[in-house]
């Protein structure tokens, strides 16, 4: 057979991540505080992107976030699928058109128009809400290391306070010191005896029990400041382990006390602080702002998103119109086409996240209404897969949307990843229940229990059985680990030293 060169055409298939399916994914991604920082950076970008009120001339000023409301809107597999806005034809809205509401349930406390209903309705509405300034309502907090520095240079100067600002900047938000004392000391080219001088000092500053090194010499400061450090306390002190371990007449042997002396002490000892440093400054926590809610009404369940953290995005066609006026080069003109039809379309993905929210979860209340109703206890066990078959998108689309975001109910605050959890079969050959449930029956059963018979979980066992959970022991250990609760034995032991010094 001859060798030669030739020419063949052949057809094949590949997914291309454009740079617009791109963003469309990561806008599915994001939460609402999140997405409202992206959206900052893409209008400083984007000159025809602009946040203002809605314009209800025809024809006239701003296209606003909320596109099209058509009967049959396209999913959001669809609409990762396709391209970019061709033409300016893409969002063409009517002001008297049926929108897509995001206004939150908190804007208004009477009729709620705009919300989807599990009927799948939607109406339109007019009332907007203004976002909560969260970062005012966090009280600037001292630090702690500005805390301890502020009574060092009371009582240090010079030297000692340069010694003491170093040990300070070694001791963690607990207020422990997380530094060996004799590599300090070689690195600050002093001597040994100088570091552990400064650092007796600093341990008399506030709160009591700061710069210790343990646990132990942590209570010991706080037993020396409260004049309780005796011979007897120091050993109890210096024998920590034993006492965690409910080892009670060992522990009288060694500090030579009665039960009357070893149960006030151990009193005493609960009244210290285990992390003096956590009652000064601290990192700041950051409240959770939820973005969908769900409210129940007569007619049925509601679910919005949470308009309150996001701008309203708008295409500046007027300003579009001046600039493709006065553009007269070709480069010009490819620029200002390219910026129309990218804010064309992040003003359709925003409008399409917006409506995948509130599908997947209108399915998830759909799934675990007997949880918005009843309880932890009446959670339903839930996948991916389950919702992303009811309404018919991919499963990654709905992990992806369940992804750092929260849901608020009459119930609390919640992760939409918290509706997801395995199932714990039936044994009486009903429907399963979820993890979350079990655990929920666990510490239930936990929390009640006699102090005289704790329950083993051989017995944890079988109440769960006798309940209808066909569950194996090591789940119920599991569970129960989980749940931070100790063994029967652990379990036992605590609650011995707390009857005692009750």
């Amino acid at each position: 057979m001859a060798l030669g060169p030739r020419l063949d055409l052949r057809q094949s298939q590949s997914l291309v991540m454009t740079p617009q399916l791109q963003q469309a994914i990561k806008l599915l991604t994001l939460s609402n505080l999140e997405l409202e920082t992206f959206i900052s950076d893409e209008i400083e970008k984007n000159p025809l992107l602009d946040t203002g009120e809605i314009s209800t001339e025809s024809g006239e000023g701003n296209e606003s976030e909320q596109g099209p409301s058509e009967a049959a809107a396209q999913g959001s597999d669809e609409i990762l699928s396709s391209g970019p806005a061709e033409s300016e034809s893409t969002l063409d809205m009517q002001s008297d058109t049926d929108s897509f509401s995001n206004n939150s349930v908190a804007d208004s406390d009477g009729a709620l128009d705009g919300q989807l209903g599990l009927n799948g309705a939607s109406t339109s509405s007019t009332g907007s809400g203004e976002a909560p300034d969260f970062e005012n309502m966090l009280e600037a907090e001292i630090t702690l290391t500005d805390h301890l520095m502020d009574q060092a240079g009371a009582v240090l100067s010079g030297a000692d306070l340069f010694i003491a600002q170093h040990i300070v900047d070694q001791i963690d938000e607990s207020g422990y010191l997380q530094a060996d004392l004799l590599e300090l000391a070689q690195r600050l080219g002093v001597g040994l005896i100088d570091i552990e001088r400064i650092l007796g000092v600093v341990q008399t500053l506030d709160p009591v029990g700061v710069g210790a090194r343990d646990l132990a010499e942590c209570l010991a400061l706080q037993a020396k400041d409260a004049d309780r450090y005796d011979p007897a306390m120091e050993r109890l002190i210096d024998n920590l382990e034993l006492l965690a371990k409910g080892a009670l007449p060992q522990l009288k042997r060694i500090c030579g006390v009665d039960d009357e002396d070893m149960m006030d002490m151990i009193s005493e000892i609960r009244n210290y602080d285990p992390k003096p440093g956590g009652r000064i400054g601290g990192v700041s926590v950051q409240a959770v702002v939820p973005d969908v809610f769900i409210a129940e009404r007569a007619h049925g369940w509601i679910i919005e998103v949470n308009s309150a953290t996001l701008p309203k995005v708008l295409v500046n066609r007027s300003y579009y119109s001046e600039l493709k006026d006065g553009a007269q080069d070709k480069e010009s003109k490819e620029w200002l086409n390219e910026c129309l039809a990218d804010a064309n379309w992040l003003v359709k993905a925003l409008d399409q996240r917006q409506r995948t929210i509130v599908k997947v979860a209108t399915e998830i209340t759909k799934q675990q209404e007997e949880f918005f109703r009843k309880g932890v206890e009446h959670l339903r066990p839930l996948t991916l897969k389950n919702v992303a078959e009811k309404i018919e998108m991919h499963e990654s689309t709905v992990s992806r949307v369940t992804s750092n975001k929260y849901l608020s109910c009459s119930r609390g605050t919640f992760e939409l990843k918290y509706f997801f959890t395995s199932g714990i079969q039936s044994s009486t050959g009903g429907e399963a229940s979820s993890a979350e449930a079990v655990k929920s029956h666990i510490k239930t059963l936990i929390d009640n229990e006699d102090p005289k018979k704790i329950l083993s979980d051989d017995k944890l066992v079988a109440l769960l059985q006798a309940k209808g959970f066909d569950i194996a022991r090591r789940t119920v250990a599991k569970y129960r680990e989980a749940l931070g609760m100790g063994s029967s034995v652990q379990r036992r032991r605590q609650k011995a030293l707390e009857g005692k010094a009750a």
